[in-house]
């Protein structure tokens, strides 16, 4: 969708772009549905994590964003079930729009275990 890349590999840490739901090819009009939207960004994210041979219990950092801070709650549950203790630290913040009307984005940073 433009001059990025997915996921950048700079040493011990891997960061991957920031994912919505409409980052997949043939992606539905999930307007308002925070759940499906915040389920199809882990799936995106995941699914990076795995070719870079990294698992969710790699990632220490989450940031995410969402166009109404109304669809934390929402977001939050579907966040709560992709990691376990210790969880990644995690930022979120309220952003004016996302492209193609997203209405959450998500981004992580994974470390390499050794």
């Amino acid at each position: 969708m433009g001059p990025y890349s997915a996921a950048v590999d700079a040493g011990d840490l891997v960061y991957l772009s920031g994912q919505t739901a409409m980052n997949s090819v043939g992606a539905k009009d999930l307007t308002g549905d925070i759940a499906g939207q915040t389920e199809l960004c882990f799936n995106h994210l995941f699914e990076a994590l795995e070719a870079a041979s990294l698992t969710p219990d790699d990632v220490v950092k989450a940031n995410v964003y969402l166009t109404d801070m109304n669809n934390f709650s929402a977001m939050n549950e579907v966040y709560a079930t992709k990691f376990s203790k210790p969880y990644p630290a995690r930022t979120c913040v309220a952003v004016v729009g996302l492209p193609l009307g997203a209405e959450v984005e998500i981004e992580l940073i994974a470390k390499k275990s050794k």
